[in-house]
């Protein structure tokens, strides 16, 4: 039996713990639940036999196969290598951190070396695989290709962003379009599925991204959009809430212990 541990508590880190309690993950065991809000951790670590982790360190020093990440970026940055260097595999929601291409390129090299992996999670897209394969027909080819992704927001989503402004509440307007990379720098917890869907194709610095403003939009609708010489594949998703980024994690943990692995 496999086992994992959480990073991050707060509303995502909960659900990967409730499919757990609700028996969706048999196959694996949770040994460890660690949050910056100790109350999270103790709600997560609750009816398991789970341990409350007072640091990332004390997760690491756990040896769990997999830790899951639900928090942000910077606390994906602060443990990756070290999980990676001891030989644990990372599964994170926050994809944003690989736009830093230091870091991605460091965690690659450490994942290489210690035989660990990094499970990217489709999050609140999908798609991955004709994406991957459009990219690999491309590169095989030596055919041009172009990748990106268009977003459409609720502008209460956008507050306390520099995209932010009053009048998105009375008219729709394109906030942002450039790279996904430059989208991830703006807006570090809002887009982490665009630079999940650009490591999938060509990189957050060649895929193109726009955000559009929607006044009274609740939720997000992503469309990707991946175009090579004689292909072209267009997925479009809408969730109301965040919770599909969590059941994402689930997803791919099922899948990885399944005798039937869908890719």
């Amino acid at each position: 039996m496999k086992t994992f541990a959480i990073a991050g508590c707060g509303h995502l880190g909960k659900i990967v713990h409730k499919a757990y309690i609700n028996g969706l993950l048999k196959d694996y065991k949770l040994i460890a639940a660690y949050s910056l809000n100790e109350e999270d951790s103790q709600q997560v670590a609750e009816g398991t036999e789970a341990s409350v982790a007072f640091s990332m360190d004390e997760v690491i020093s756990l040896k769990p196969d997999y830790i899951i990440e639900t928090a942000s970026i910077a606390l994906l940055k602060d443990f990756a290598l070290d999980a990676l260097e001891n030989g644990i595999s990372i599964i994170p929601l926050s994809i944003g951190a690989f736009a830093d291409a230091a870091f991605k390129a460091e965690t690659l090299a450490c994942a290489e070396r210690t035989g660990a992996k990094i499970y990217i999670p489709s999050g609140a897209v999908g798609g991955f695989d004709v994406l991957r394969t459009m990219a690999l027909i491309a590169e095989a080819n030596g055919s041009g290709i172009k990748a990106g992704i268009h977003t459409h927001k609720g502008p209460n989503s956008l507050k306390n962003t520099p995209l932010y402004e009053e009048v998105l509440q009375e008219k729709e307007k394109t906030v942002f379009s450039g790279s996904t990379s430059g989208a991830i720098g703006l807006l570090p917890t809002k887009v982490n599925v665009a630079v999940a869907s650009a490591l999938a194709t060509i990189g957050p610095d060649n895929a193109k991204a726009e955000i559009t403003s929607v006044p009274e939009f609740i939720g997000d609708d992503h469309c990707i959009t991946v175009e090579t010489d004689g292909l072209k594949a267009v997925v479009d998703i809408y969730s109301a809430t965040s919770d599909i980024a969590a059941w994402s994690v689930v997803a791919l943990m099922r899948n990885l212990s399944s005798s039937m692995v869908f890719f």
